[in-house]
């Protein structure tokens, strides 16, 4: 860990030296922490860092999964389902987010000492400083829940443990054999700088003067916009730090941690809080089944929080388009995911409900046409067929090109890029989705079915009326027999484990969810391919070679070596 102040300190000289207006040389032609303690434009990129490392919906590490093979043979999360996982190798490790932790620590150091001067105007100082440092807190908070996700578990004692919790910036000399706290110390940190930063934090950016928060309706509304107006925009609020808390709460109450009534409630409660600002079951988006091919010039009403758009580009569409339209073909979906979708009238796809694997893709919800390309799909401006006479996108045509398992990506993909023959590319705008609404929805569902079950009432809404909406919004045929026929707890949870399984595939959720659910992590990948006259189920694919402890992943053997207070996660 002292590389990673090492690493700061070299951050800080670059971000000071960008921020300046000039590059002229100051005393003893260096930029230290004092420059930075005094220098506004140096602070703020101090604080900036910590928007860095966000996680969206672009990880793929569902080729770890049983929803997904990766057709490159040295993708790391296809190693790790083959059994290379270790605390050596581990490509899903986040251990680095300390280094933005260390960063907002830092950052709330020079907050604390009042040395800042963001504006020589008193009160657009002090809601300068009172929202940073809220930003701070909740950046912190973040991105220790990234490591808490990836590295708790049970440890080498038995007990099960959670992560290291800094709130001291530590310098590169100083001591960092910290032990980790108790799995729920740890949540109950996180949830601490969550609050600390949602009374500081403004609910939105950019809100009508009768809307202020109670903490800044005292200020001059024209000053309130200086600091808290739409400009400030992407950045971390009130109302995103309530889906974190919500995010984190049901990941604690899980089977494979805590197994708690009482975060369950709390998860439905805070989503619940969110959910109704935008009117609850009726706020949710009509364009959230395909909320990445939104428009350019606006945001899908399903986004509760993004990055930048950045410029149109097609870098997912030439990892991700067969090859016959110029991609590499990279992430190929399974049956096993393709069977996830029921038939149209929202059965599961079984012969007893209409499913005829002679023609497996007719009648079905049509969310499977919208994420897979089928055989015979159009699609990136071909046609796609994955079976015999195919050519280049036939199954296992050309090694790391063609699909492996008779299915191509199309979700998360940008149906009009276009990748030419000649090199040449139409790119389009993609954003980076840190949380939407629907996760949130799926939340409630969750944490409310294991409170009270399918009925159970929290904020108005129950784990019924939510899959009800997102069967309906994805083209399920009304009504919905299927889920009125669902009368136990028992039953809703696999369905709602279902829905969540399809609403966010390849957006980086099943590879965690199977872990704190403490599902098998080694279903086998199957294929479907079809041979010219019938189509046949490839029942192995590629097989999952997960350790029985693979539940909780390592923590890096680097620094358990370095510092003895640091417990390994059992069986690593």
């Amino acid at each position: 860990m002292k590389n990673l102040i090492k690493y700061i300190l070299i951050m800080l000289v670059f971000t000071g030296m960008i921020a300046c207006d000039t590059l002229d040389p100051i005393d003893e032609n260096r930029l230290d922490f004092d420059f930075v303690s005094s220098d506004p434009a140096s602070a703020e990129g101090l604080l900036l860092q910590g928007y860095s490392g966000l996680v969206n919906q672009y990880s793929f590490s569902e080729a770890a999964t049983d929803d997904a093979v990766n057709n490159q043979m040295n993708n790391g999360y296809k190693r790790i389902a083959l059994g290379e996982l270790n605390a050596q190798y581990n490509p899903a490790a986040r251990w680095n987010s300390f280094e933005r932790v260390f960063w907002m620590n830092r950052f709330l150091e020079i907050i604390e000492a009042g040395e800042i001067q963001w504006s020589r105007d008193e009160d657009i100082n002090e809601m300068f400083n009172l929202r940073m440092k809220g930003e701070a807190l909740a950046l912190r908070a973040l991105h220790h829940f990234y490591v808490l996700q990836a590295h708790a578990g049970v440890g080498t004692s038995g007990t099960l443990l959670g992560i290291p919790y800094f709130t001291e910036f530590i310098e590169a000399d100083g001591d960092f054999n910290t032990p980790r706290l108790s799995f729920e110390a740890s949540v109950q940190a996180i949830m601490q700088d969550f609050d600390d930063a949602l009374a500081l934090l403004p609910t939105d950016y950019g809100l009508n003067q009768g809307d202020v928060d109670p903490l800044y309706a005292s200020y001059d509304y024209s000053k309130y916009e200086v600091v808290n107006g739409g400009q400030y925009d992407l950045r971390i609020t009130g109302r995103i730090v309530k889906a974190l808390k919500a995010r984190l709460a049901l990941f604690a109450a899980s089977p494979s941690f805590l197994n708690d009534q009482g975060y369950y409630n709390m998860a439905a409660n805070y989503a619940g809080d969110v959910l109704n600002t935008i009117g609850g079951i009726s706020g949710l988006a009509s364009d959230g089944v395909e909320f990445y091919t939104s428009d350019d010039d606006k945001d899908s009403a399903e986004m509760l929080w993004r990055g930048s758009q950045g410029g149109n580009s097609s870098t997912y569409e030439e990892r991700m388009f067969p090859p016959s339209v110029n991609g590499k073909g990279e992430i190929n979906p399974t049956h096993n995911f393709v069977m996830a979708f029921p038939m149209q009238d929202g059965y599961p796809a079984t012969a007893a409900n209409g499913y005829d694997e002679q023609n497996p893709y007719a009648n079905r919800d049509p969310r499977l046409d919208k994420y897979v390309v089928l055989n015979g799909s159009s699609f990136g401006g071909g046609n796609i067929n994955t079976g015999e006479g195919g050519g280049i996108d036939r199954l296992d045509s050309i090694p790391q090109f063609s699909t492996t398992t008779g299915y191509y990506l199309k979700k998360l993909l940008r149906p009009d890029v276009r990748i030419n023959s000649d090199g040449t590319t139409t790119g389009k705008r993609h954003f980076n989705v840190y949380f939407r609404y629907t996760e949130l929805f799926l939340i409630l569902a969750e944490a409310a079915n294991e409170v009270g079950g399918p009925d159970q009432q929290i904020n108005g809404m129950s784990a019924r009326d939510v899959i009800a909406a997102i069967r309906d919004r994805a083209g399920i045929t009304q009504p919905d027999n299927y889920l009125a026929s669902i009368a136990t707890k028992e039953a809703m949870r696999d369905l709602i484990k279902n829905e969540r399984r399809l609403e966010l595939s390849f957006e980086g959720h099943r590879f965690w969810d199977l872990r704190r659910w403490g599902s098998s992590l080694n279903e086998t990948a199957k294929g479907y391919f079809y041979d010219g006259s019938n189509y046949v189920e490839l029942p192995s694919i590629e097989s999952r070679n997960y350790q029985p402890f693979a539940t909780y992943m390592p923590i890096p053997n680097a620094e358990t070596l370095k510092f003895s207070a640091l417990e390994q996660n059992n069986g690593w």
